[in-house]
């Protein structure tokens, strides 16, 4: 039965959207203590830790885990693999509403909030906080622009505008003929500046690190961190979405697309034993083997982060069985999704250990209820708009019905 993206049919306030708005609610309030009180009033962060959960989770992590957006679109439109097409839009959805709650979260954790556009004006080119932030900012209007051709498939030729803008229905459609027939033409560009643009400030923020070897831990620092970064984000770009995909289709009844899933998951198969290779490879030539035994809380993290986040998916892949098994594949992309989530905490908090700051951090409830609450409404967003949006993938006589 043959497929396409359509938007889909399903009540959309079930008892799961309810709670992701009661989590939204929760994290909502938080902010507007954060805002009303300061950063001190709702989170454990001080002068000496300036940093936390909101680094380490919604902008280091959720840069890496939107890596499926440039990775499916490298492979699709790029070197021209156009079976990966079906989780191509998915893919690029989740690494839009990514990026979008990175800035979001970036505008929470920051001090100054207002001052967010200063370095679009005033420019350091010796920082690397400094191309991170530009990278971020034009890959994100990338991926605005690169989403533009779903919005126009779904509303063009069905414009009625109600009431006093019934006016404009005219032009509103004339706008979105124009920018069917010429998005079409210029896309190629966006996307591969999109690849670009990712590769750079994927690797800048391991780079970012590199200024601080008395603050990280050893298991961490090394020279190579930017290649890790980069590595390690183009690695889990497949598995996350594997991980989108099989939550999305699962939760709204749809077809398995297994068919796809299974041989993109081939691919991770090197990237993640490329990965593998270069932090075991560094480990020993730098000697810092040594510190896995120390039984503190920094080594057990690593372990943890190496063994059931890379090293374990990576064996269970291995296996063909695995990989035409829907359930099992699931459970192998998502210890790869939890690994990079768990490197990327453990670099920016776990390891991070400022030589002023002797005592332990753990985040405040209120940070973890800002996090939880971006992290619902990345989700809530997600669903309303596979809901009125051709997104996900259907069968022809299901979208007709």
């Amino acid at each position: 039965m043959s497929q396409h993206a359509a938007p889909v049919r399903a009540k959309f306030w079930t008892p799961g959207v309810v709670v992701l708005a009661v989590l939204m609610a929760s994290g909502a309030a938080a902010i507007v203590a954060r805002f009303i009180g300061g950063i001190g009033y709702v989170s454990n962060l001080t002068t000496a830790r300036p940093w936390g959960l909101w680094i380490g989770v919604d902008v280091a992590s959720g840069v890496a885990l939107a890596a499926g957006g440039f990775t499916t679109a490298f492979l699709a439109h790029i070197i021209g693999r156009h079976y990966y097409e079906p989780v191509v839009r998915p893919a690029l959805l989740t690494a839009m509403l990514g990026y979008t709650f990175v800035v979001l979260g970036l505008l929470v954790d920051i001090g100054r909030s207002w001052a967010i556009w200063k370095p679009l004006l005033y420019w350091n080119p010796n920082s690397v906080l400094f191309e991170v932030a530009m990278c971020v900012m034009f890959y994100l209007n990338v991926l605005y622009i690169e989403f533009l051709p779903v919005v126009v498939e779904r509303f063009r030729g069905r414009v009625n505008l109600p009431g006093l803008l019934a006016g404009m229905n005219a032009p509103v459609d004339g706008l979105l003929n124009l920018a069917d027939r010429i998005l079409p033409r210029i896309m190629w560009f966006f996307i591969i500046a999109g690849v670009v643009l990712s590769c750079m400030h994927q690797s800048s923020l391991g780079s970012l690190m590199l200024i601080a070897p008395t603050k990280l831990h050893p298991l961490w620092y090394t020279p190579m961190l930017p290649l890790l970064f980069l590595v390690s984000a183009i690695a889990v770009g497949y598995p996350m979405v594997v991980f989108e995909a099989t939550l999305a289709t699962t939760s709204l009844k749809l077809d398995s697309e297994m068919t796809v899933l299974t041989p993109l998951t081939r691919i991770t198969i090197f990237l993640l034993g490329l990965y593998l290779a270069l932090k075991l490879g560094d480990m020993v030539v730098r000697g810092t083997y040594v510190y896995l035994l120390d039984g503190t809380a920094q080594t057990n993290a690593f372990l943890v982060e190496v063994v059931f986040g890379v090293l374990v998916p990576w064996l269970m892949l291995l296996a063909p069985k695995v990989r035409r098994s829907r359930q099992a594949l699931f459970i192998a992309c998502s210890l790869i999704v939890g690994g990079v989530l768990v490197n990327r905490i453990n670099v920016f908090v776990v390891g991070y250990r400022p030589p002023i700051s002797e005592a332990n951090y753990f985040p405040a409830i209120g940070e973890i209820l800002v996090t939880v609450g971006l992290i619902a409404a990345l989700m809530f967003i997600y669903r309303a708009i596979v809901t009125y949006l051709p997104v996900l993938n259907q069968p022809e006589q299901e979208v007709s019905a």
